[in-house]
């Protein structure tokens, strides 16, 4: 099988992880991780020379687009770099698809999905993060909403989930909007995963 990308970017070197111990911490099995390297060695080898991902590498890998700044992007690939050294090694890869798994906990998914709405890592989830998060979706996907429609959708989310009346979601605001809410998560869970052995080869055809 061939590359699924076709642009070579800069990046760091890579930090070996053991397959038995991201087995031990994660859903996934040896098998499972070993699939999960081969797609992360083919996905290197199209964004690096380093064995790793860049924060443009990361962009280019779901937008095929490195020049315009996209909001969502950026905060996904900080949330995966997790050691804040603007590379994402195999470890790290395997850790953040953890919690994509369709068996991963709900909980997990909603921490992740609140640090991707907090962008300015406050700790809260403001109005203007998630109008600036709706905006960027949007015009990712070639898609256009009124201001105003925008406006009402973050105004109607902020009326149910901001139960404390502050003008902003913290984090037991969030858990249980999304529990009220669940396809709220929808985006949280990558349905291959449950079977990456079987599903792989057609995934990167």
């Amino acid at each position: 099988m061939g590359c699924v990308c076709s642009k070579h970017l800069g990046g760091k070197r890579t930090r070996h992880e053991n397959i038995s111990l991201l087995t031990s911490q994660t859903i996934f099995s040896d098998a499972e991780v070993e699939v999960l390297h081969e797609l992360f060695t083919k996905l290197t080898s199209c964004v690096s020379s380093d064995n790793v991902i860049t924060k443009e590498g990361f962009q280019f890998i779901l937008t095929k687009d490195t020049k315009r700044r996209s909001l969502s992007t950026e905060r996904m690939f900080g949330l995966f770099d997790m050691r804040n050294d603007e590379a994402i090694d195999f470890g790290e890869f395997v850790h953040s698809l953890n919690i994509f798994h369709p068996n991963s906990a709900q909980r997990q998914k909603a921490l992740f999905a609140f640090r991707l709405y907090d962008t300015r890592q406050t700790g809260f989830i403001e109005p203007e993060e998630v109008k600036e998060m709706i905006i960027d979706v949007l015009e990712e996907s070639e898609l256009m909403l009124t201001e105003s429609i925008i406006d009402s959708i973050v105004s109607k989310t902020f009326e149910e989930a901001d139960r404390k009346k502050d003008g902003k979601i913290d984090l037991e605001e969030w858990e249980n909007f999304v529990a009220r809410h669940p396809l709220t998560l929808k985006n949280m869970t990558i349905p291959f995963l449950k079977d990456l052995p079987r599903t792989f080869p057609s995934y990167l055809q």
